[in-house]
C-alpha cells in the first residue's frame, strides 16, 4: 500500500520587525519644526538692544565703586595696587636695560643666545633679524614691545611653570586646571581688557597682565604634559635609592622633562607676541601703537611696516627657543664661549657707533605699499565689491535677519536640540545656558549679530582650510609650496590682516570676515593635512588595490578615518574665528566686539562693554562645547556595525 505524500505545510513569515528611522529623519523633523515654529512666532520675544539697559548702569556703578575706593579699600592697598607697581616695575627695568644696551648690544646679545642655543645659524638669523627692524625705522617701539613680551612671559613662566609641573604629577590638580585652562584659551582677547582695566588701570602694568592671561595657559599644559611623560621607571629608579620627592623632581623629572618645556616656552612668546598688539588699546607702548594709528587713518603701508617688525621679533625669538629644545651635540666650553664673545663685541661696539639706530641706514617701504595698494584697488574693485556685496546680501543679511527676527526661546531651543543631536546632552545644555545668560546680560541682538558673522567665517574659514588641507595631504609638492605661506600668516600679527582687508573691501562685516580667514585657515589646513596623513598607508593602498579612484579613495576611506582631526580643525577654526571676527569691530564689523572697544575707550560705556565681554566669553564656550564633544559622539558607520 502506498501512502499519499505527506504535504509540508507553507512556511510562516517571520513577524515582521520594526523598521529603524533613516538617520536623517531625526534632524530634518527638528528643521520642519523649527521653521513652522519660526514662521508662527516670528517677530515676538526677539529681545532688541537696548544702551540703557538697567544692568548696565549697575556695572558703571561698580566701577565708579572702585574708583572711589581704590586708594582705601584693603584689597587695592594691600594686592591689587601692589601687584600693579611690581609688574609696571618689571616692565620699565626690562625696558631701561634694553635700552642701556644700545641697538649694538642687544643685537650682540641675542646673536650670542642664537649661538648658544643652535650655533651659528641660529646668531645669523638674529643678527639679521635684529637689524631688519631697525632698517625698516622701528627699532625704539620694536625695544617697547620686546620689553613687554619678555615681563610678561617671565611672569606667565614664573606661575604657569611650577603649576603646570603639580599638574603633571597630581591628576585631582590637573581636573581642577584643565577646564579653567580651557576658558582662558575659548576666551576672545578682547574679553581680559575691560576688567583688567578696572583692576589696574590702563598702561604697561595692564598691558603685562592682560598679554600674561592670554599666554600662560600653553605654559601649563606643555609642562604637566612633559612632567607626565617623564619615564615611570627612571623615577622608581631615583626613589628607590632613597632620592626625596623634592631630588626626584629636581635631578631627574625636571631635567628629562627639559626640552619639551622649552617648547613651552616657545609657544608662550608665540602667544605673548600675538596678544601685543591688541593691548595698545589699553596704552601699552611699542609696535601696537603704531599698528592702531594706522588703522585710524586706513594707511596699509604704515600697517605693515610695524607688523613685519613683529614677525621678526617673533622668528628671531622663536629660532632661539626652538634650537634650546634640541639637544645639543656641541661641547659646552664652545657653546659659552661664542656666547660670551658675540656679546662682548656687541656691547663694546655700543660706545663706538650710537646707541640709537642710525636714521640715515633707514629705509622707507610704506609708500611703495601704498602704491600696490592703490593699483589693487582701482584694478580689483569690481571683482572686491561683487563678493563683499554678494556674502552681504547672500549669508550675512538673511542668516542676521532670522536669528534677530526670531523669538530667543526658539534660538535656544533649536541649538540646545542641535548640541544634543551633535554632542551629547551635556554639550547641548552648556549651550542653551549659554545663550540664556547673554539674554539676560541684555545684549542678545548684538550676541546674535555677532554669532552670524562668526557662523558664516567659520563655514568659509572651514570650506577654504578642508581644500588646502586636502590638497597638502594629496601632493608633497604643493604642500611645499602652501607651507611658508601659511607659515607667515600664522607668524603675523592680527591687526596686519585688517588694512589690506579694508583696503579691498572697504569697512564692514566681511572685511572682519575676510581677516578671520587669514587669521585662522593655517590652522584648519593643518590639522587637516596631519589627519589625512596619520592614515595608515596599509588601508589606502588596501582600498587602492580593490578598485578604488582617489576620489572614493578621498570620501569613503581617508575623511572617515580622519574624524578626530577633522573635527579638532573645525573646533579651533570657529574659535580663532570667533577671535578675530571681534577684532574686526575696529572695522566696523560692529555688534559684541564694537560694545567692547566702546566700553575701553568711553566711560560711560564702561558697564556694556564689561558686558559684552562676557557675552564673548559665552559665545566661544558654546561653539567650543558643541565642536569639541562631537568627536566624542559615535559615528553614523559604527551605529550601523553596532
Amino acid at each position: 500500500m502506498v501512502s499519499a505524500p505527506v504535504q509540508m505545510a507553507p512556511p510562516v513569515p517571520a513577524a515582521p520587525r520594526g523598521r529603524r528611522l533613516a538617520r536623517w529623519a531625526p534632524p530634518v523633523a527638528g528643521v520642519v519644526a523649527v521653521v513652522v515654529l519660526y514662521l508662527a512666532f516670528k517677530d515676538t520675544a526677539t529681545l532688541p538692544h537696548d544702551d540703557d539697559a538697567r544692568l548696565f548702569h549697575h556695572l558703571n556703578d561698580v566701577r565708579d565703586w572702585v574708583d572711589e575706593n581704590r586708594n582705601s579699600s584693603p584689597i587695592f592697598l594691600f594686592v591689587l595696587n601692589y601687584i600693579r607697581l611690581f609688574v609696571a616695575d618689571l616692565y620699565t627695568a626690562l625696558q631701561a636695560a634694553l635700552v642701556a644696551l644700545g641697538w649694538p648690544g642687544l643685537i650682540g646679545l641675542t646673536a650670542g643666545l642664537g649661538w648658544l642655543a643652535g650655533g651659528w645659524r641660529i646668531a645669523l638669523v638674529s643678527v639679521a633679524g635684529f637689524g631688519a627692524i631697525g632698517v625698516l625705522g622701528k627699532w625704539d617701539a620694536s625695544v617697547e614691545t620686546l620689553a613687554l613680551t619678555l615681563s610678561s612671559v617671565a611672569l606667565s613662566l614664573v606661575i604657569g611653570i611650577p603649576i603646570g609641573v603639580w599638574a603633571g604629577r597630581s591628576a585631582r590638580v590637573r581636573r581642577i586646571v584643565t577646564p579653567v585652562l580651557d576658558v582662558m584659551q575659548i576666551m576672545p582677547t578682547f574679553s581680559y581688557l575691560s576688567p583688567i582695566v578696572l583692576l589696574f588701570l590702563i598702561g604697561p602694568a595692564s598691558a603685562t597682565i592682560a598679554t600674561m592671561i592670554y599666554a600662560i595657559p600653553p605654559a601649563i599644559r606643555i609642562t604637566a604634559l612633559a612632567i607626565q611623560r617623564v619615564s615611570p621607571t627612571a623615577v622608581e629608579a631615583s626613589e628607590s635609592l632613597g632620592a626625596t620627592r623634592w631630588q626626584t623632581l629636581r635631578k631627574v623629572r625636571l631635567p628629562m622633562a627639559l626640552n619639551t618645556i622649552m617648547l613651552g616656552v616657545n609657544q608662550t612668546i608665540a602667544a605673548a607676541l600675538s596678544m601685543v598688539p591688541l593691548v595698545a588699546l589699553i596704552a601699552a607702548p611699542g609696535l601696537g601703537v603704531d599698528l592702531l594709528q594706522a588703522l585710524a587713518r586706513v594707511n596699509v603701508g604704515a600697517a605693515l611696516v610695524p607688523g613685519i617688525a613683529i614677525v621678526l621679533i617673533a622668528i628671531v625669538l622663536d629660532r632661539i627657543t626652538r634650537a634650546a629644545a634640541r639637544p645639543r651635540a656641541r661641547a659646552r666650553a664652545v657653546r659659552w664661549g661664542g656666547f660670551a664673545l658675540l656679546t662682548v663685541v656687541g656691547l663694546a661696539l655700543t660706545p663706538a657707533l650710537a646707541q640709537e639706530f642710525p636714521e640715515q641706514w633707514e629705509i622707507q617701504i610704506v609708500r611703495p605699499i601704498n602704491d600696490v595698494v592703490d593699483w589693487i584697488e582701482a584694478n580689483w574693485y569690481g571683482f572686491t565689491g561683487f563678493l563683499n556685496d554678494a556674502v552681504a546680501y547672500g549669508l550675512l543679511n538673511p542668516l542676521q535677519n532670522t536669528l534677530t527676527s526670531a523669538p530667543w526661546w526658539l534660538v535656544t531651543l533649536a541649538v540646545l536640540a542641535f548640541a544634543w543631536w551633535l554632542s551629547g546632552p551635556r554639550a547641548g545644555v552648556v549651550a542653551a545656558a549659554c545663550l540664556i545668560a547673554i539674554a539676560a546680560l541684555s545684549l542678545w541682538e548684538h550676541g546674535m549679530e555677532t554669532l552670524t558673522i562668526v557662523l558664516v567665517a567659520s563655514v568659509i574659514t572651514i570650506a577654504v582650510g578642508l581644500a588646502l588641507g586636502v590638497g597638502a595631504a594629496r601632493s608633497r609638492r604643493f604642500a611645499a609650496v602652501l607651507r611658508p605661506f601659511l607659515d607667515a600668516a600664522q607668524t603675523m600679527p592680527s591687526f596686519s590682516y585688517l588694512l589690506p582687508a579694508v583696503a579691498l573691501f572697504g569697512n564692514g562685516r566681511f572685511t572682519a570676515i575676510m581677516a578671520s580667514l587669514i587669521y585662522a585657515v593655517p590652522v584648519v589646513a593643518r590639522l587637516v593635512e596631519d589627519g589625512l596623513r596619520e592614515v595608515p598607508q596599509t588601508v589606502v593602498e588596501a582600498a587602492r588595490s580593490a578598485g578604488s579612484t582617489e576620489r572614493q579613495l578621498l570620501w569613503k576611506v581617508q575623511l572617515p578615518m580622519a574624524r578626530s582631526s577633522l573635527l579638532l580643525a573645525a573646533n579651533q577654526g570657529i574659535v580663532m574665528t570667533l577671535a578675530m571676527v571681534v577684532i574686526g569691530a575696529l572695522v566696523g564689523a560692529g555688534a559684541l566686539g564694537y560694545d567692547v572697544v566702546a566700553g575701553i575707550a568711553q566711560q560711560e560705556d564702561y558697564g556694556k562693554g564689561l558686558a559684552a565681554g562676557v557675552a564673548l566669553v559665552l559665545l566661544g564656550i558654546m561653539l567650543d562645547r558643541i565642536t569639541q564633544g562631537a568627536d566624542g559622539r559615535r559615528s553614523p558607520h559604527k551605529k550601523r556595525n553596532a
